[in-house]
């Protein structure tokens, strides 16, 4: 398989980098290659609902703020890199992958792998099983130039101010699996993720909890979502680099059925402007060390 762009991921840099900070959209990508369109049966609309759609459009604003923005353009339902390399179901293809630490976690069992099997609604995204080389093709031209662009910035971002503050953001049904509102179990309007406190030092998750309570919005914390493979791999307070995941819940903003913006999506993106404007005042002494071991 060709690459369809040159432009894989896009960093959206500031004029001056201003703050540690480094927001995050590894789930918004709309750029569907041909052959992949070619191999599913399932029809775009359908593949669309995967994507944590138009979340780029949302905290893009935070450039103007003095952090730079970077995002994957390529669809998760192609390749999820908020996966391990190897989460992966050895049953997809056709022949042998290469000799990787294949990691049958829940989420490949659920069928959401970094090659996902299935779409959001539970469908199949292939009637077929893929060729082997496609798994090696797939994260050398997709998945790990992503993470590429991420290991740059936080390396800048740590040159440059001595802590790194990577902002995962993501959007999350409205529904469950079993189709109860999300809003309704916990009355969840975003939910933040800091690996329960091993991402990033606690200043920060509470900082973004209260920012959030103060406009109006319902906050839960690791639960349903407790942050992925991004937080989990480059979360190291200890190190100085500081990772949060934010979930957005769709009904703010999104018609999920139509995977298009409603009247709320405007509100929503200049509510998290304001927000995050308050977030990168943050004292970047507070999450030092010495104080997120106190």
């Amino acid at each position: 398989m060709e690459n369809v762009s040159p432009q894989i991921v896009e960093v959206i840099a500031p004029p001056d980098w201003k703050v540690p900070f480094i927001f995050a959209s590894p789930h918004s990508g709309r750029r569907y290659p041909a052959e992949f369109l070619d191999q599913s049966p399932l029809d775009l609309m359908t593949l669309r609902r995967s994507e944590d759609a138009y979340v780029d459009l949302l905290i893009d604003t935070a450039t103007s703020l003095g952090a730079p923005v970077v995002k994957a353009l390529f669809p998760r339902a192609f390749v999820d890199v908020n996966r391990k390399p190897g989460e992966i179901d050895p049953a997809l293809f056709d022949g042998p992958l290469p000799q990787i630490n294949h990691n049958l976690t829940n989420r490949v069992l659920a069928g959401f792998g970094v090659i996902p099997r299935l779409a959001a609604d539970g469908l199949a995204i292939y009637n077929h099983k893929l060729p082997a080389q496609e798994f090696t093709q797939r994260l050398d031209q997709y998945y790990f130039p992503y993470h590429a662009e991420i290991e740059r910035l936080i390396a800048a971002c740590l040159e440059k101010f001595g802590i790194a503050i990577l902002i995962d953001c993501h959007s999350m049904p409205s529904h469950d699996m079993q189709r109860r509102p999300i809003r309704s179990i916990g009355g969840t309007d975003f939910v933040l993720g800091d690996r329960y406190g091993s991402s990033c030092a606690p200043g920060l998750t509470h900082l973004a909890d209260s920012l959030l309570l103060n406009r109006g919005y319902r906050v839960a914390r690791n639960a349903p979502y407790a942050g992925g493979f991004v937080t989990s791999k480059y979360g190291d307070p200890v190190r100085n680099v500081h990772a949060l995941q934010i979930e957005i819940n769709r009904a703010l903003y999104l018609n999920e059925e139509k995977v298009s913006r409603h009247s709320g999506f405007p509100v929503l993106r200049r509510s998290l402007q304001m927000i995050f404007a308050d977030l990168v005042k943050l004292d970047p002494s507070a999450l030092l060390m010495s104080q997120a071991a106190e």
